[in-house]
């Protein structure tokens, strides 16, 4: 059960505004609708809290309609249906209207009891992707209630469709004299009177077993799946037939339904989009190592496809699937579009390592240079801002990339040098002509396969080309590698000069992500292709939104194709999303792949609103006002004729209710009120409001019944403020790392680092079809670990620039190592809570080994790496993970290398035990990267109930040497929740090496 937040208390129950109906925990409930023509939402409740302030608030799990899911309302899909969803979401109780009953699917009621608040549910449903548990359909009457057991239902002989005694107008006795029955819709004058002459079933016919397949067979069905063979079934008597004088006696009805359920099964199922891997070496693995596209490599390449062509054909019906792509570089295997029954064909075959079906993935969503002390710091080591990051491919899976934006001009007098190593290729397309790779954009594909298998693209906004119709993708690529000092112009008002973190780096871009959808079989596409064409860094600032359901978190397709990546020398970075603050919120899981959460920076945008008593209120926006105020709900039109609730009254979302003699010219003061809280009304629409009815500007102001909202600096095309509670923005996630959807802890420490993700300007594509407010403009200020993570991608660049020999895990270690618990000011960095003005200490879990710092990660010091080798002992090593999975999965078995005693023992610049019995020996191996020998010297803070040393404790090694550490925990007392601590390895040449511990003592030594 989850636990109340800081400040909150639960209740029992909650008696329903202006009436005695009181509702608790477990109830069904109607809740008000944002459009009041809609009919009600309907909720179970999962939680009933208030606040100090007495602020009622339900924790509910919606319900939603069929025309409310993706692909809408279908034909076996009734009236008063609704899918339980796995969408949770916090409401105020005002928004409760009434109370319901929601049937289940074993427990239907009788058609004669089923009342206006009757609901009736048969299906889970996934929001995110329309999938639906059980994946199966069951028989309604015309009048769209559902089959009920208890319930006699005769079908029409002609059009099949199936009904209620009641709803033809008999009773259920006369309805089981019928040996046949023709509808209304489907009988002339004469074949209604045929019917009113049908003869009474004859009792001397005696019951008769009959098996499914029997009666699939008598009515010529056509039967598929073995599996649903019902074995035999007792016929009394029979009310369906397409032959005429068949007559047996009662439960056959219900035998001819399940048979009709099996059918409609079979019909309705629809296909999915499916990734699978296979035995067989992948180009970039194989023993012979092929040279890149030589003629050994084409013909192998060649082979490998053909042979997924041939399994497919020798597995799977004729017709029955689409080979969307062949992975053949750093993975072997397909993605195809079939249904679920033709994959699970696949799953069997020999050959076949993994099938997982595409889940989809999610975005994750200037003045940080000087903030990271570049300048003077990492730039100035490579020579400057006109040199930082030269030489180095920067590869974006994300939306794409606008090709005009200043941030991606090529300068003719400082032209790039060519990468020996990379060889990408120009896809052209809408708005994206081949003069759009102009040298800084080295490369540009797109991938959409998946999305067009999976949804109706939209031709005028999904384009098919590697152009960025949403914006993210551009923020991205220029965070981590824009050019320099571009002016940041928007409505007029100058905001400084942007710039990549490696303004010399060249981006290939690779699109794998569309304004209507993306796919996690697009994405993948898109890695290995990344791969293939020789990036040295990768930037995900997109993924998978929850942990795998069948497998580990380690194991599903997503982190085995970053697994392959990191083998082929990539340096992966991967956003770790923006729940929380629970614990293990985040959805970066892999040691192979470095997480990056996202930090606030000593910036802010404020405005302040004053009043004309001189009273002065604070809140965020780029502009400041200075006319006369008028409240929204004071300007209304006197006797119009609108709703009268929030979204017309108070939030400015409708120009047709306002006094355009009272606003215009004025500053409107519009509030955050139940549908804003709703998600239903729009910043975007009081802008237009504002411009149709001529206000000076608006302030957007909080409700007390609502809570407080997040405030964004967003620079409006008007003048504006926006007022919350407390003005600040949260981004939330949390470790510990988890192995499994349980969320069992894992020995892995996520996040890794701490990056800028709050305010940052960055590029933006002036389509910005997914977000209207930002339509018209090239830049956009964002928050979020999407843009958290290309200031690493950028950072990563530096350091490899820097130290081209240096490995992924090299690069990973440097930075962690050389990261710092303390802000820009000194002070400890703090964490953001449930709520936005609620901030304690940091731990590792939120923050990783803590701030990035360029500069230092230049220079380390002492490095810990590990090679694939080491992640395949450390998987071998999970406890309850059968190593055969290991195999069929990434293709290497355990014995490769020696195992790890502990997963533990992976040489990972972090230390985490998930839990601690007794005592532990951790072993870690250090290299000197320096160019001189060094004298380090072991201290410790020690995580509470836990006693930690380190055999040597003092050593010299030499340039390039390694030093062997045993790091001994002992558990001095049992807690419940992780403590926190950290060794220090304190060089005499100033280098200072931080290994941040994450420890849960469970019992004593």
């Amino acid at each position: 059960m989850a636990k109340t937040r800081p400040g909150k208390r639960d209740l029992d129950s909650y008696t329903i505004k202006g009436t005695n109906k009181v509702v608790k925990v477990g109830d069904c409930v109607l809740m008000r609708p944002s459009d009041s023509d809609k009919p009600p939402y309907v909720a179970r409740v999962e939680k009933i809290e208030a606040d100090n302030r007495n602020n009622v608030k339900v924790r509910v799990r919606w319900y939603y309609r069929p025309e409310e899911s993706i692909g809408g309302r279908r034909q076996f899909h009734g009236a008063k249906e609704l899918f339980l969803s796995d969408h949770y979401d916090v409401q105020s109780a005002h928004t409760i209207e009434g109370k319901c009953i929601v049937h289940t699917f074993k427990n239907y009621t009788k058609l004669e009891n089923v009342g206006a608040e009757d609901y009736f549910c048969r299906f889970e449903y996934k929001a995110a992707t329309g999938g639906f548990t059980p994946d199966r359909v069951a028989v309604y009457c015309k009048c769209e209630m559902p089959y009920n057991p208890d319930d006699l239902m005769v079908q029409c002989e002609d059009c099949k469709d199936w009904f209620h005694p009641s709803c033809m107008g008999t009773s259920i006795e006369e309805a089981k004299k019928l040996e046949n029955f023709v509808c209304s819709d489907c009988s002339s004058d004469d074949d209604a009177k045929k019917a009113a002459k049908s003869f009474p079933v004859s009792p001397s016919i005696k019951p008769k077993a009959l098996s499914s397949k029997q009666i699939a067979k008598m009515y010529g069905i056509y039967y598929s799946f073995a599996e649903m063979d019902l074995g035999p079934i007792s016929s009394k008597y029979i009310v369906v037939s397409r032959v005429i004088g068949l007559r047996c006696h009662t439960d056959v009805v219900v035998v001819v339904l399940l048979v009709s359920v099996f059918v409609s099964f079979v019909r309705a199922e629809e296909p999915e989009i499916y990734l699978v891997l296979v035995d067989g070496h992948p180009l970039a693995f194989h023993p012979q190592k092929f040279s890149p596209n030589s003629e050994a490599w084409l013909v192998h390449a060649k082979q490998l496809e053909e042979s997924h062509n041939i399994l497919l054909k020798s597995t799977l019906e004729v017709g029955s699937y689409s080979k969307l792509y062949s992975f053949k570089h750093i993975a072997n295997g397909f993605a195809l579009h079939t249904t679920p029954s033709q994959a699970k064909k696949l799953v069997s075959t020999p050959g076949v390592k993994l099938v997982e079906k595409d889940k989809g993935v999610k975005l994750m969503t200037t003045y940080t240079p000087e903030f990271l002390g570049l300048p003077t710091g990492a730039w100035a080591q490579e020579g400057g801002d006109r040199n930082a990051g030269e030489g180095i491919v920067i590869g974006m899976v994300d939306t794409g990339i606008d090709p005009k934006h200043p941030s991606f001009a090529y300068d003719l007098s400082n032209p790039f040098p060519s990468p020996s190593l990379f060889s990408g290729a120009c896809d052209t397309g809408p708005r994206f002509p081949s003069r759009s790779c102009n040298g800084k954009i080295i490369s540009a594909r797109y991938f959409s396969a998946g999305a067009q298998a999976a949804a109706q693209l939209n031709a005028s906004i999904d384009f098919l080309s590697p152009f960025d119709a949403v914006g993210h993708g551009s923020h991205v690529a220029s965070t981590a590698a824009g050019n320099h000092g571009v002016p940041v112009i928007v409505n007029g008002f100058f905001y400084g000069q942007a710039s990549g973190m490696a303004p010399r780096a060249q981006i290939a871009v690779y699109k794998a992500i569309f304004p209507s959808i993306g796919t996690m079989t697009d994405v993948v596409a898109a890695i290995e292709q990344a791969v293939a064409d020789g990036v040295d860094i990768l930037t995900l600032s997109v993924g998978p939104d929850e942990p795998p359901k069948d497998t580990i978190s380690f194991l599903n397709v997503f982190e085995i194709f970053m697994l392959q990546a990191r083998r082929a020398g990539v340096f992966v970075v991967q956003a770790v999303g923006n729940k929380g603050p629970s614990p293990s919120t985040v959805v970066s899981f892999s040691p192979w792949a470095v997480g990056v959460a996202a930090a606030n920076m000593d910036r802010s945008f404020s405005s302040t609103l004053i009043l004309g008593n001189g009273q002065k209120i604070e809140g965020a926006g780029p502009t400041m006002l200075q006319f006369k105020l008028v409240l929204a709900k004071d300007a209304l039109k006197p006797n119009g004729s609108f709703p009268k609730t929030p979204e017309y009254i108070e939030e400015c979302q409708h120009p047709e209710v306002l006094n355009p003699d009272q606003v215009r010219g004025s500053i409107v003061i519009c509030t955050f009120s139940a549908w804003f809280y709703n998600a239903t009304s729009t910043i975007a629409a009081i802008i237009d409001t504002s411009k149709i009815l001529g206000f000076a500007g608006f302030v957007f102001i909080a409700n007390p019944a609502y809570g407080d909202f997040i405030a964004q600096p967003i620079p409006f095309s008007l003048p504006s403020i926006m007022i919350p509670r407390v003005a600040d923005a949260q981004i939330l996630f949390r470790g510990p790392d988890i192995i499994d959807d349980k969320g069992t802890p894992t020995d892995v420490l996520k996040p890794d680092i701490l990056a800028p993700g709050h305010l940052v300007w960055a590029a933006w594509s002036p389509m910005s079809v997914s977000d209207p407010i930002f339509r018209g403009y090239n830049f956009a200020l964002l928050s979020g670990t999407s843009m958290a993570t290309p200031h690493v991608s950028g950072i990563a660049a530096l350091i490899k620039q820097c130290n081209p020999s240096w490995s992924p895990s090299m690069i990973s270690s440097a930075i962690s190592t050389t990261a710092s618990t303390y802000d820009n000011f000194g002070e400890t960095i703090m964490a953001e809570g449930y709520y936005i003005d609620n901030l304690s200490l940091s731990t590792p879990f939120g923050h990783g080994a803590g701030l990035i710092n360029p500069t230092r990660a230049l220079d380390p010091g002492l490095v810990f790496s590990s090679e694939y080798e080491d992640y395949i002992s450390f998987l071998c090593s999970l406890p309850n993970v059968n190593p055969e999975t290991i195999r069929t999965s990434t293709g290497t078995p355990c014995n490769i290398s020696l195992p790890l005693a502990y997963p533990t023992d992976l040489n990972l610049p972090s230390i985490t035990i998930s839990s601690l019995n007794g005592s532990r020996l951790v072993h870690r191996t250090a290299k000197n990267v320096a160019s001189k020998p060094e004298t380090y010297l072991f201290s410790v803070f020690n995580p509470r109930g836990v006693e930690v040393s380190m055999s040597p404790s003092c050593f010299t090694i030499a340039p390039q040497g390694s030093q062997d550490l045993l790091i001994k925990f002992n558990a001095t007392q049992p807690i419940e929740d992780f403590s926190f601590g950290e060794i220090v390895l304190t060089g005499s040449l100033d280098h200072i090496v931080r290994i941040p511990l994450s420890v849960l003592p469970v019992s004593r030594s």
